[in-house]
């Protein structure tokens, strides 16, 4: 209950305030506006609106499908395209690889045939060349390569068709014997026509993140040229064994092309890990392999060693076996390039295929998801009208029930009650407690009937239970007589309860003056009143019907000090009186020795007034207040049109 300064203006009660439809908002707040009440299904013209909405919002789900789907169809378009285009890009590549191994093996023949000069053939050169021309001719394309006019690379120039790239090369052919020829101008010029196709096919495949492939494709494109460097090293192992040592450049040339097609191959078997079984396959299987590694690793040495044909050529015949099988991996991987393209376009296709069936699908389902959303929603408004109005219902019960729940415990209490179904008992260590009761009572309960007793009564307590709302003090109950009131708890008020108590006394006093005794003309009601401050515990007490009780030693000596007083005076005991002096603004008056029962010899105090007065009560110029003989909460419900 909220706490007053001053006069007391009877207000909303506390007890609306801490309900727990009060959540929500004030009254104030719980008014509609007119779009709420537009749009509220309860209510005719928002049902109208919301079937309107119900209606349109459909075609905006499916409006964006269509969309959806026609994007889509777009994208699926562009990525087929896409993936032909990648389709055609391979298989370029492949009739250039093609050519680039035919040039790496003749380029091998050749320096082999001048490393030894020209004394032991491995195989017949013209057939080498013919097989070489055979894939020239068979190329469907040809593509724009800069080619060197002569054997010092000095100079380029570009070969537009593969007719005057024949006679290019049949134009080389003829100088090349161990006389006419060095092995660096043979390897010069070969490898730089290696080098120009290389490089074109590096540009004609578009490394894109648009499609999967593309990790196939840069593997591809490694694996050719790690070929092509180990073709270049092979060479140089050649020289090696046939002229016995590496000078200079010889080796570093090795070095460098050894290294690079090994990183280059490991760089191609890392973008498509399943070649890496394949090729560890390859590698077991090859007789040679092991010895192609003890080769390598006596060249990497460069130690001086004889000249030996034999071993040329057995090193020759290795590595020719070894980089075949490696364009087995290359064949392989143009497998699995090109069944990938073709999953690639039945997978767009069949996407291209779905697409329409779900526009087909859409553009035929729409009109019937309209008829149907239009019978639901008409529908979901009758139920919503229907549960809007028991909501309602509900409401006003729950709210009636909380309520009267309030007014039987205090609201923070029976808010924990609801919510853990047990409260603990709780200890205060400064409260005031206040007892009242009238005098005479007995007397007057003979006099009249019971009916009239309890109306007597209900006067009394409704005017008390009005009055107390203006301050923070919480009614604990009433037994026949007996009106019992704390402060302090259940929500502690620091030092404040004293001074509540002490003001309330005083106006409960006041207000008590205006009623008369029932069939005693010209008597007014007398009460008589006690309080005393200190320590209690405070909890519920039962579970059927609980109580929020008060036990301890200060509720039992208010008590006795409601009853050693004298009516129409307030008796405080020395605690009390005590509090009031360090708060101040009461005035208090001595009254000595009390005998009381339990305590013995008490010094106690009579409550005076306050300092500035107590503001007269102002239900008691309202007519009605004394014809209204409803309970407070159940009249401020009704005014509040909650009943």
């Amino acid at each position: 209950m909220s706490p007053r300064n001053g006069s007391c203006v009877a207000e909303v009660s506390s007890v609306r305030s801490l309900s727990s439809d009060d959540v929500s908002g004030t009254k104030a707040n719980r008014k509609k506006s007119c779009w709420a009440r537009a749009t509220d299904p309860a209510h005719r013209r928002g049902r109208r609106i919301q079937l309107l909405q119900m209606l349109v919002l459909p075609f905006i789900p499916i409006l964006a499908l269509i969309v959806q789907t026609a994007n889509t169809l777009h994208d699926i378009l562009i990525y087929r395209q896409e993936v032909s285009d990648i389709e055609t890009q391979v298989t370029i590549a492949t009739d250039l690889g093609k050519m680039v191994t035919r040039m790496q093996l003749e380029r091998s023949e050749v320096a082999f045939f001048i490393y030894t000069n020209g004394n032991t053939l491995r195989s017949n050169l013209t057939q080498r060349f013919a097989i070489t021309d055979q894939d020239l001719h068979n190329m469907s394309t040809w593509p724009l390569v800069s080619v060197p006019r002569d054997e010092s690379k000095t100079q380029t120039y570009d070969v537009v068709s593969k007719e005057a790239f024949q006679a290019r090369l049949e134009d080389f052919r003829q100088k090349i014997s161990s006389e006419e020829s060095s092995i660096s101008e043979v390897m010069a010029w070969y490898t730089s026509v290696n080098a120009a196709m290389l490089d074109h096919l590096t540009n004609q495949i578009k490394e894109t993140d648009n499609s999967g492939v593309w990790r196939y494709l840069i593997a591809f494109k490694n694996l050719l040229r790690s070929i092509e460097s180990l073709g270049i090293a092979s060479v140089e192992g050649i020289n090696y064994f046939g002229r016995g040592l590496l000078f200079g450049d010889n080796y570093i040339n090795y070095v460098r092309h050894e290294a690079l097609g090994r990183d280059l191959l490991n760089a191609a078997l890392t973008y498509v890990p399943s070649l890496r079984k394949f090729y560890s396959e390859l590698t077991r299987t090859m007789p040679e392999y092991d010895k192609i590694k003890a080769r390598r690793n006596e060249i990497l040495r460069n130690q001086r060693r004889e000249s030996s044909v034999d071993d040329a050529i057995a090193y020759f015949d290795s590595m020719a076996t070894y980089i075949d099988e490696l364009r087995k991996l290359q064949r392989e991987l143009r497998h699995m390039i090109r069944d990938y393209v073709n999953s690639t376009l039945q997978d767009a296709s069949n996407k291209e295929v779905a697409g329409i069936a779900i526009v087909v699908l859409v553009l035929v389902v729409s009109p019937i998801i309209i008829i149907l959303m239009r019978n639901a929603v008409a529908t979901i408004q009758m139920y919503a009208a229907n549960l809007a109005q028991k909501a309602r219902e509900l409401k006003r019960e729950k709210r009636k029930s909380d309520t009267l729940l309030f007014q039987m415990l205090p609201p923070s209490v029976a808010q924990q009650l609801k919510q853990t179904q047990q409260v603990p008992a709780e200890y205060y260590e400064a409260v005031t407690v206040y007892f009242s009761d009238i005098v005479g009572f007995t007397e007057i309960a003979a006099e009249n009937t019971p009916l009239e007793v309890v109306t007597f009564l209900n006067s009394i307590y409704k005017l008390f239970d009005a009055r107390i709302e203006c301050y923070d003090v919480y009614k604990v109950e009433t037994i026949g007589d007996s009106y019992m009131v704390a402060s302090g708890l259940p929500v502690r008020n620091g030092d404040k309860h004293v001074s509540e108590i002490a003001t309330m006394a005083l106006d409960l006093l006041a207000a008590s003056s205006v009623f008369q005794v029932p069939k005693r003309p010209g008597e007014r009601l007398q009460i008589r009143s006690g309080a005393h401050t200190g320590p209690v515990v405070a909890g519920i007490v039962g579970s059927k019907m609980p109580r929020y009780c008060l036990f301890g030693d200060t509720v039992n000596t208010a008590s006795r000090m409601e009853s050693t007083g004298e009516a129409l005076r307030i008796h405080i005991s020395l605690e009390m009186k005590k509090a009031l002096d360090a708060v101040g603004g009461f005035k208090i008056e001595h009254r000595g020795l009390v005998d009381v029962k339990g305590k013995g010899l008490m010094d106690t105090y009579w409550l005076e007034c306050k300092d500035g007065g107590i503001a007269r009560a102002a239900e008691l110029d309202l007519p009605s207040f004394f014809e209204d003989v409803r309970p407070v909460f159940m009249r401020r419900l009704r005014e509040e049109g909650t009943l």
